[in-house]
């Protein structure tokens, strides 16, 4: 197999300051920031973090924290940036991208009865020497005394992760049951060009009989807390399983509303990352559609359907061969199709990547500010950039508004939480990435590498 031009694609961003912003709900990713009229300060609280990819605020005032590559669950202690380890977890696997201990839910009544912590984590399924990665949900026991966890109790185990996309964010719904979301692996795209993309694979019934799941790629699920099929999940092509959506890139925001809705963030190839408002059952389009139906810049190319030339003879880059079919937004016809609440960088046919950049913010954590403390923000979803150094916030409701924008910085948000006052935000950053600058130009010289950073509101 040929090796894929990866690294050319990875450098080809520039500048566009200034650049006109996009109609309706959507952004332009080379316009100038805007300048909110809120005012923050903001505090380091910690550093030397291994890769955090999860921060929650918990019932004990402390921050919650999975580190992705230190394989730990870390609590903050805010106030003076103290901290202690929960847990180090030894059956994690962590060698490529987006592997490693991923995804934490506190139980709602944590401290108050129920002192159960869920994590999901990768894990080496293959007892020989070849790694074969697995995903896994598994439930601790908090004992606050010692301030650790154990008693470890597998929930649901086998779910397909790749090398990239692994997505993997849980979170507790009002109706007691977990939400978890998968990636598509990073399939049809850069070095993994050649693997089919399967978000739009449903699940069969000898599948969910034998506890296959290899048609949970790309998709959110609803769980059970013992793992279990809940008996109201939608039933899909059929079949009921755990799949609770489809047709997810990377989903890496999940966040119910004060609405009882549940919504989630997912970045884009190169345009189109989107905040959706998530109703069951309902195709959310990918890999056939990113963003809205629109016939703008993106057309799905499926370069492992090559023929007759296989995908392995082909070089990726921008310049799709003949022999790789590709499909119109408008030529797909999903009933079940949900567009987004709302897009960020959705750019037009014309858009020249090469000179203008990638349009991407790579929108990660996502979580609805419903305080009164800052004016005019309730309700608001916030959600994290990670190449884009940015957080940005817009109503709940979507709207035509361009989103406001907060806290730009060289760093890869990867994760936001809120305060129970609500005068806080806090951001973990990844320890290693690109990131844009101020004028637009990608650098992997990160201002805060794996820390934990506070934005108090003052006025």
């Amino acid at each position: 197999m040929r090796r894929p031009a990866v690294t050319a694609l990875l450098l080809s961003f520039s500048a566009l300051a200034g650049a006109q912003v996009a109609p309706g709900p959507n952004v332009n990713p080379r316009a100038v920031w805007s300048s909110p009229p809120e005012k923050f300060t903001t505090r380091v609280v910690a550093t030397g973090l291994e890769d955090p990819w999860e921060v929650t605020y918990g019932p004990d005032g402390w921050l919650w924290i999975t580190e992705r590559i230190g394989k730990r669950v870390v609590r903050v202690n805010p106030a003076d940036g103290s901290r202690k380890v929960a847990a180090a977890i030894d059956e994690v696997h962590q060698e490529l991208a987006q592997d490693g201990l991923l995804g934490l839910a506190l139980h709602p009544q944590l401290l108050r009865g129920s002192n159960y912590v869920y994590l999901m984590y990768t894990y080496d399924a293959d007892p020989g020497p070849a790694a074969e990665r697995r995903a896994k949900i598994r439930r601790y026991s908090y004992d606050p005394a010692s301030q650790t966890l154990g008693e470890p109790v597998d929930v649901l185990t086998n779910l397909p992760h790749g090398p990239d996309h692994g997505a993997s964010r849980i979170v507790f719904g009002p109706d007691g049951k977990l939400y978890a979301s998968r990636g598509d692996h990073g399939s049809n795209f850069l070095a993994y060009y050649c693997e089919p993309i399967r978000a739009q694979e449903l699940p069969t019934a000898a599948d969910v009989q034998a506890r296959n799941w290899r048609g949970y790629e790309g998709k959110i699920l609803r769980v059970n807390l013992d793992g279990g099929i809940p008996a109201d999940n939608p039933v899909l092509n059929g079949v009921r399983s755990h799949v609770f959506t489809y047709g997810h890139r990377n989903p890496q925001g999940l966040a119910f509303g004060p609405d009882g809705r549940l919504y989630e963030s997912e970045h884009g190839q190169d345009t189109d990352d989107e905040v959706n408002r998530i109703e069951a059952g309902r195709n959310y389009g990918w890999p056939l559609i990113a963003g809205y139906k629109d016939d703008q810049y993106y057309t799905y190319a499926n370069w492992s359907a090559s023929a007759p030339t296989p995908c392995s003879s082909l070089d990726y880059g921008r310049n799709i061969p003949s022999t790789v079919p590709q499909t119109k937004e408008s030529d797909v016809n999903l009933p079940d199709f949900t567009p987004p609440l709302k897009t960020f960088f959705t750019v037009p046919s014309t858009h020249d990547t090469r000179a203008l950049g990638n349009a991407t913010a790579a929108l990660a954590g996502l979580d609805v500010y419903t305080s009164t403390a800052i004016p005019g923000w309730n309700p608001s979803i916030l959600v994290a950039g990670m190449m884009s150094g940015t957080i940005f916030r817009f109503p709940l409701s979507g709207g035509a508004a361009p989103p406001q924008t907060y806290f730009k910085r060289q760093d890869r948000y990867r994760d936001l939480a809120i305060s129970p006052d609500g005068k806080r935000i806090y951001a973990v950053t990844d320890a290693h990435g690109r990131v844009l600058t101020a004028t637009g130009e990608p650098t992997a010289e990160l201002a805060h590498a794996g820390a934990l950073l506070e934005f108090t509101y003052t006025e």
